[in-house]
């Protein structure tokens, strides 16, 4: 039997402020342990939640970048249920009247475009982070009451792939917006993923199995081609689908059962008491939707009108917002858009990640001034690579450098030619050679010919005159 795949994804986004949803205390990562927390946090009696309103505002941002209906009256419900890492014994969440709603993001896969609808995003507080040892299990509340959206999908992917281009289509968004860090390793994006399986073209829903916490872009999509996998084999065998919650192993790549769900629970919602509903002024809704920054499709849009890039170079860029950031501030030096794309993807990011520097520390006058000495064969591509990039990324104006170091690249042919009557001279063997068909000899002779200029001779057109003058022979 065929079967047509079910996928919708929750997504948990912390935001990027100074302070938690409903109290003052500091947001943090890596600090010490239940070091950023205070008794609104922790549910103390009488203490008193307020809403953080930088917090609805980076709402407000994701809401109009993804397309969603805003709703102006800010509303906020409990969701009871006791649990350790829920301090007060309920979250403070948005149940009922969510932020956003009826949105939608369009992704991109085998050079098709498809549009995944999201039903809603709400603002919630985040839980406090959980540490499960051999014998006992600690707590640390200091990510308790971060500020949190959580961002729900339709059921409108079918394959593992659309899943992660949904989740980096996401991703991107989000991070260009400014809102989240997106650091999915860091539990600062999480993702939950929906699985089910229903006979071809059928309008029913077979029963779903939710993968919990997923932490990379990459593991949505294994966790989800296994998990179809695991079911089709299921109801192949006359077996029946039990509604669960999974999590996905990174050693077996498969997914583990964590507990069988019997139905949905009652967290006994009702309208939060100590948060009267807020009206926003639609003109501040305005002014926020009318700052907000460039996002990845218009960008994408833009590099291909101004630079003419393809659109792998483009995805490629656009993935690394500081590497886009700084390709366009070379821009604004170099003339060739691919040669300064192929440079900012290759040599720059490789001499980055190998001396553990930073885009920031990058002078990029003298970075875009190196790229058009390349590309008006000023400079050859293996003298700019290995011995310039070094010292313009310490800060060397790749003139001086070039002038200093003697290594111009010569390509006049008068220059050139004389040098190579001269090889071929002192070569007879390597000519003869060439004749009988070995076409290592020109590479040889190549190689002669920019040792005795000393490197600086135009490699191409050094091999362009040499096979003209042994054609003559």
């Amino acid at each position: 039997m065929e079967y047509d795949v079910v996928i919708g994804i929750e997504i948990h986004c912390e935001l990027k402020t100074v302070s938690k949803m409903f109290s003052g205390a500091p947001t943090s990562f890596g600090q010490k342990a239940n070091t950023c927390v205070n008794e609104i946090d922790l549910g103390h009696p009488g203490a008193m939640p307020c809403v953080n309103k930088e917090a609805v505002k980076k709402a407000i941002q994701i809401c109009t970048a993804l397309h969603l209906e805003i709703d102006p009256l800010i509303k906020f419900d409990r969701k009871n249920y006791y649990y350790a890492d829920l301090p007060k014994g309920f979250q403070i969440t948005q149940q009922f009247h969510p932020i956003g709603k009826n949105g939608y993001i369009m992704i991109k896969t085998d050079d098709q475009e498809k549009k995944i609808r999201i039903n809603r995003i709400h603002m919630e507080e985040d839980t406090a982070k959980q540490f499960h040892l051999t014998n006992v299990s600690l707590l640390d509340y200091n990510r308790a009451g971060t500020p949190l959206v959580e961002i729900v999908s339709e059921p409108d992917m079918q394959n593992g792939k659309e899943a992660a281009a949904y989740v980096e289509a996401l991703r991107q968004t989000l991070y260009y917006l400014g809102v989240s860090d997106c650091k999915m390793e860091e539990g600062s994006m999480r993702c939950d993923v929906n699985v089910s399986l229903k006979p071809k073209g059928s309008n029913v829903f077979g029963t779903k199995n939710e993968i919990k916490n997923l932490n990379s872009i990459a593991n949505v999509q294994k966790a989800i081609d296994f998990e179809v996998a695991r079911q089709k084999n299921i109801l192949e065998n006359g077996g029946t689908i039990e509604q669960a919650t999974r999590r996905f192993d990174e050693n077996t790549k498969e997914t583990v059962l964590m507990r069988k769900k019997e139905g949905n629970v009652d967290y006994k919602f009702f309208p939060e008491p100590n948060i009267f509903p807020i009206r926003i002024d639609e003109n501040w809704i305005k002014q926020i939707q009318s700052e907000l920054p460039e996002l990845p499709e218009v960008r994408k849009n833009r590099y291909q009108k101004e630079y003419g890039l393809n659109d792998y170079d483009i995805s490629v860029l656009i993935a690394n917002k500081e590497l886009a950031d700084a390709y366009e501030k070379v821009m604004k030096v170099a003339v060739n858009a691919k040669m300064a794309c192929n440079w900012m993807l290759g040599e720059v990011s490789a001499y980055i990640n190998k001396n553990n520097t930073s885009l920031q520390d990058i002078n990029y006058e003298y970075l875009g001034t190196l790229i058009n000495m390349v590309d008006k064969k000023e400079l050859s591509n293996s003298q700019a690579k290995d011995v310039v990039l070094p010292l313009v990324m310490q800060n060397q104006d790749p003139v001086k450098v070039v002038n200093e170091k003697g290594l111009k690249q010569v390509s006049d042919s008068s220059s050139i030619l004389p040098i190579i009557l001269e090889v071929l001279s002192e070569q007879p063997q390597s000519v003869a050679d060439y004749k009988a068909g070995k076409d290592r000899a020109i590479k040889f002779m190549v190689g002669q010919v920019m040792k005795k200029s000393k490197g600086q001779a135009n490699p191409q057109l050094v091999n362009q005159l040499l096979l003209e003058e042994l054609a003559k022979l």
